[in-house]
């Protein structure tokens, strides 16, 4: 990989961060080119440079949200079926618990993101394809759980966390946190009900 490649790379790595970075700290309004430039410190029109439309900085901040959440969440790195329900139930919940402390930023821009790509059909596409990696990977771990209808129980896990996310990032319980051990108890409790039985 040449130079260039990697200081473009680099760049575009930049302003996708600060695209998102902006857009937790201002919401959608606050996400423009110059924004961006003078939030990353870089010359004026450096961010038309790598994406030069809004719809092409959306996109980009799409993708990288993508692949810093699947970090978060440490996909990659969860336990296997072999392995025993309580140690998926332990990666999921600190999964879940990185996203509500540590990562509290990247889950405000993906609400930001979200709400967006349901007006903009061509983001929507970019949206869905990035969350589908996590939607497949679910599925198919329900389905080696035991679980008798995999893409609706991976639905009712997705809209567990996605529900609890809202409401202690943005919602009426932002002000509290519930510890590790509340969120896998609440993690617990749901498996229990899908398997019908008790993970061991």
């Amino acid at each position: 990989m040449s130079e260039r490649t990697t200081a473009a790379g680099a760049r575009a790595g930049l302003v996708a961060d600060t695209a998102l970075a902006l857009l937790a700290e201002r919401g959608m309004r606050g996400l423009t080119h110059r924004a961006v430039d003078e939030a990353a410190g870089l010359p004026q029109g450096s961010t038309s440079n790598v994406a030069r439309t809004r719809q092409a900085l959306l996109e980009l901040a799409v993708r990288r949200l993508a692949d810093r959440e699947e970090r978060v969440l440490a996909l990659h790195e969860l336990p296997g079926p072999d392995d025993g329900a309580d140690a998926v139930l332990d990666a999921l919940a600190l999964a879940t618990h990185r996203a509500l402390t540590r990562n509290r930023e990247l889950t405000l821009a993906r609400y930001e993101l979200a709400l967006e790509a349901t007006r903009r059909p061509e983001l929507r596409a970019h949206f869905d394809a990035a969350g589908a990696r996590f939607r497949d990977r679910l599925t198919a771990l329900a389905a080696a759980l035991g679980s008798t209808s995999p893409a609706r129980h991976a639905l009712t896990l997705t809209a567990w966390a996605d529900g609890l996310l809202f409401s202690c990032v943005a919602g009426s319980y932002h002000a509290g946190v519930p510890s590790l051990s509340d969120v896998r108890a609440d993690l617990r409790e749901i498996v229990e009900g899908m398997l019908g039985t008790r993970p061991s």
